[in-house]
């Protein structure tokens, strides 16, 4: 055009093309899902000999990491409230090792357990049979300390199997901080259960948006 070679500039006069994908927010289990899915874990063979409805269900009440899973050690726990110290990572030459210091300040963190992850804790810590003074909640199906990515593998096809092909452990993450958010606590109050520093990135990333609330319902109603 600047050049005179052409009368009519072809880029001005496209359309832009519409490839009809919407942005999607983070998506959390339903209640239902969720105990859809627990359901179906707990009758995949495959699924139970990587141990993986237990840690599926002590994600879902914890919202923890998954490394932060794979690292939690029986003197972590107390029934009351576990305190996480550690999370397990990978390092050239050496493989797979306890972290005692998690990787921001705000990891550093005490959660409070419901009664239903109490109980699967409890039953774990009685069925321990490590030879080592400190062992880890969540071994590897051999006994030894479990590696994140491999069980990221294992879950992701266990959650294809189940018919979950969206999901993956971070969705645990979301699902939880959400029945927080539902539950009326503050964003720094979630932040801080699931080791956020900053609470911006606990609502942006990690509440799930629209699901239908009856307490917004019963609002409504009264201010009617």
């Amino acid at each position: 055009m600047r050049h005179g070679l052409l009368t009519t500039n072809p880029v001005r006069d496209a359309t832009a093309r519409r490839t009809g994908r919407t942005a999607r927010g983070p998506r959390a289990l339903t209640v239902e899902e969720a105990n859809v899915l627990q359901a179906r874990l707990a009758v995949d063979a495959t699924a139970a000999h990587q141990d993986l409805p237990d840690l599926v269900a002590f994600l879902l009440g914890t919202g923890l990491r998954i490394g932060e899973a794979c690292a939690l050690r029986s003197l972590d726990v107390d029934l009351a409230a576990a305190t996480l110290t550690g999370t397990v990572i990978r390092e050239r030459g050496r493989g797979l090792l306890l972290q005692d210091v998690p990787k921001t300040t705000a990891g550093r963190r005490t959660i409070a357990l419901p009664p239903r992850t109490v109980e699967l804790l409890r039953h774990r810590l009685t069925a321990l049979t490590a030879t080592d003074d400190d062992p880890v909640m969540f071994p590897s199906p051999q006994g030894r300390l479990r590696d994140p990515s491999n069980t990221s593998g294992d879950l992701r096809t266990a959650l294809d199997r189940a018919g979950f092909p969206w999901a993956t452990s971070h969705t645990f993450r979301k699902t939880v901080a959400t029945r927080l958010d539902d539950a009326g606590l503050s964003a720094r109050q979630i932040a801080d259960h699931l080791g956020h520093s900053r609470p911006s990135l606990t609502q942006d990333v990690y509440l799930g948006r629209g699901t239908a609330s009856p307490r917004t319902a019963a609002v409504i109603r009264r201010a009617l």
